[in-house]
């Protein structure tokens, strides 16, 4: 059997809280961990002790990618890269300066922590600590001992399986697994704040089906690219993601034309929620998300966003909408979508936009619009022209 020598650790934070339903909000974790490093080759994953271990089955596998993946995982709360040696004392002592050399040699501080799960091993955590502490000193003997704020943490921790010696956790993605919350229809254009709004719900374990409204001529493919990039960079965190390509040229070129300019945006609206409400529910979605933002444009009024909502059935979540632009840049930047979102490709919703749109109005004065209007035979059309795509994590692209 092969025995590792570098494992990952996994603890799962918030999954802690869920009682009785731990174990199956955990079995989703694992399916998603494992679907993330099924590309890099072969993985034992199992569970025990209230921690996931991820143990590489084969020389070659590259643990620095394996390491990276994992940190993109929801439901993962931290982890650690992790030495796996013989429960010896003596072993321990030689491997911990070995393995986090590289980081002794750079520090100035450093303190040693142990954690003695397997009771039958023959000292406990303060001996421990004094023994690996010593054989540090002893081979970096710049070092000083600091147990308030160490530069580096070196933990041991002696487990049923085996010793593990690895430095202090790495920060995880957080948040819950993807596909614990059900399944939700995302509505993506091309801008900055959809792709956020996809990842925050991600993030709290919802499975995403993305919806998007394509209108050429006026909207070129490479805008479609673009926000199939885009859905790349968030199925890094969120897994796979079915991509629902709606064209909508004949429905905005038919509202500007029958309907008044001023309400030309809130029924264009109206239109994307019924569609992208029948596409996600027809996907086993039970609600949908938008990036909207109170306030930022005219049709994100509260006024606006309530007759918008008053053409759907199930909840709509707007997970931006009371952030302003710069902390949701900071958000599209640290996901790696901002630089993609900001090239010069327009989306649908850019164009036919109103000179002076109506920021206060009723849904009376909507429904009144669209009285002229076959809107289920608009819809069906649109429907029936749509396309679907699937969208895997862009690092598996690479």
């Amino acid at each position: 059997m092969y025995i590792p020598e570098e494992i990952l650790l996994i603890k799962n934070g918030e999954l802690a809280l869920k009682g009785l339903n731990r174990s199956s909000f955990e079995d989703v974790l694992v399916k998603n961990i494992r679907r993330r490093l099924r590309p890099l080759g072969s993985f034992q994953i199992r569970r025990a002790q209230s921690t996931i271990y991820i143990e590489p089955q084969a020389d070659g596998i590259d643990l620095d990618t394996a390491a990276d993946r994992v940190a993109h995982v929801f439901g993962i709360s931290a982890f650690s890269r992790a030495r796996v040696v013989a429960k010896d004392i003596t072993v321990i002592c030689e491997e911990a300066p070995r393995y986090l050399a590289d980081q002794l040699r750079t520090a100035k501080t450093f303190k040693v922590e142990a954690k003695r799960s397997d009771k039958t091993f023959p000292l406990g955590s303060p001996a421990i600590c004094a023994e690996v502490g010593g054989a540090v000193l002893a081979q970096f003997p710049h070092l000083k001992v600091d147990v308030r704020d160490p530069e580096l943490l070196i933990m041991v921790e002696i487990r049923d399986f085996g010793a593990y010696i690895h430095a202090a956790q790495l920060p995880g993605a957080g948040g819950m697994p993807v596909g614990t919350a059900g399944r939700s229809g995302l509505l993506i254009s091309g801008g900055i704040d959809s792709p956020v709004a996809a990842y925050m719900m991600a993030k709290r374990g919802l499975q995403l089906t993305a919806v998007h409204f394509a209108s050429p001529p006026y909207t070129s493919e490479r805008a479609e690219m673009k926000v199939l990039s885009l859905l790349g960079k968030v199925a890094n965190y969120a897994g796979r993601i079915s991509v629902n390509i709606v064209p909508f040229t004949k429905i905005q070129e038919e509202i500007s034309r029958r309907c008044p300019e001023e309400l030309f945006t809130l029924l264009m609206r109206r239109f994307m929620m019924r569609i992208a409400e029948r596409v996600a529910v027809a996907d086993g979605c039970h609600s949908l998300i938008t990036g909207e933002s109170l306030g930022q444009v005219a049709s994100q009024t509260a006024q606006a966003l309530a007759v918008t909502d008053a053409v759907c059935t199930v909840p709509v979540f707007r997970p931006v909408i009371g952030m302003d632009k710069e902390e949701i840049i900071r958000i599209a930047r640290r996901i790696d979508t901002f630089d993609i979102s900001i090239q010069p490709y327009e989306d649908c919703c850019t164009v036919f936009t109103p000179r002076h749109p109506r920021t206060r109005p009723t849904v009376a004065m909507l429904e009144e619009a669209e009285r002229c209007l076959p809107v289920e035979e608009w819809i069906e059309e649109a429907i029936a022209g749509m396309r679907r795509i699937t969208v895997d994590a862009a690092d598996d692209e690479v």
